[in-house]
């Protein structure tokens, strides 16, 4: 939901390329807009950067986000570019404070357009309890780039409790998904290709920091790694995992949730939903014992409803994610090979 903040009213009704150091751009757009908008102390500076200070570990991130379009159902390029940022902290096992935003934007981009994406933004920061404390604007010519691109870095304290680390993997782990998948993926393909599933399938994105919070403070150094499944989706994160680990992963094909809109027309498509980008899910490897109460908390969340334990982590077929499917059968879930949806996030 975007909040109530009206566009600033400036005597241009596209961004164009300015004269010099940013020109019409920097002059107008940002001192109009996006720093009365993002206003905090820190930003508030106008300097080359931000000072601050963190105690104790910290983690650190960056992206950048490409994706086409720009708006698509459930969310636009803005809160996109925020909640991914936040998610890759939190998967850290830190609690994410401070965010930079940059923005590369094409010569011809609306002012309507990039004030929607603005609003976004400072939406999905309040929502995730983080600030923006410095950025960057860059104008390029017509044709030179895709109405506007976005790269956020964060930094994060760690969860005193949270010892996040591959190497404490171990088999009898349990593998939970903490909602349903390929929803994002399966959102972006139906604008992109113009097609209508006659049903309101929307991107999944949503800051998943709060939810990471909980059970790293009622289950610390039980949850062993944390992975959101983003391009390549379920079975290429697995597979990393088992592939770095040394060990296997099974899969349950009848526990891992997805929407019937979604399964349908990932069928439609010839999609494998394991394989479809994800932009509010998260995979936890967790210790056995604490799964069941793991899943329990997150429920509690709408956007974790869908939680269940999915698989577990074994010493047998090392290197490997099988899965059994609901009828009993079993076969190798492999890497992705190329890119399926190119440009999702």
């Amino acid at each position: 939901m975007l909040l109530n903040c009206p566009m600033p009213q400036l005597d241009f009704d596209m961004i164009t390329l300015g004269h010099g150091s940013g020109g019409i751009l920097t002059n107008k757009l940002l001192a109009s807009g996006v720093f009365e908008l993002l206003k905090n102390p820190l930003l508030d500076t106008h300097h080359d950067g931000a000072v601050f200070e963190l105690s104790g570990r910290l983690a650190f991130s960056t992206d950048s986000y490409v994706i086409s379009p720009i708006f698509f159902p459930g969310g636009n390029i803005g809160e996109l570019a925020i909640n991914g940022t936040v998610n890759d902290l939190a998967m850290c096992g830190a609690m994410p404070r401070y965010l930079s935003l940059s923005f590369i934007i094409e010569e011809g981009l609306t002012m309507t357009e990039f004030w929607e994406i603005l609003v976004s933004i400072k939406a999905a920061t309040q929502r995730a309890g983080v600030q923006i404390v410095t950025g960057d604007t860059k104008v390029v010519e017509k044709g030179k780039g895709d109405k506007i691109f976005i790269n956020t870095s964060g930094v994060g304290q760690v969860h005193p409790q949270a010892q996040i680390s591959l190497q404490h993997v171990k088999p009898g782990d349990k593998i939970i998904l903490s909602n349903n998948i390929a929803t994002h993926g399966v959102a972006i393909m139906s604008v992109r290709e113009g097609l209508d599933f006659e049903t309101d399938i929307v991107s999944d994105t949503v800051n998943l920091n709060e939810a990471v919070k909980h059970i790293l403070d009622e289950f610390g150094a039980h949850i062993h790694l944390l992975r959101d499944p983003t391009r390549g989706g379920v079975a290429t994160v697995l597979n990393e995992i088992a592939r770095d680990s040394h060990l296997g992963i099974n899969l349950w094909q009848r526990n891992i949730p997805v929407l019937d809109d979604v399964a349908g027309a990932c069928e439609l498509l010839g999609l494998d939903p394991l394989y479809v980008a994800n932009e509010g899910v998260f995979i936890a490897i967790v210790a056995a014992d604490v799964a069941d109460d793991v899943v329990e908390l997150l429920r509690q969340y709408s956007f974790c409803g869908r939680a269940a334990v999915v698989g577990e982590v074994v010493a047998q077929h090392p290197r490997q994610v099988v899965l059994t499917s609901s009828i009993g059968g079993k076969r190798v879930v492999n890497m992705l090979v190329g890119e399926q949806l190119p440009r999702i996030c």
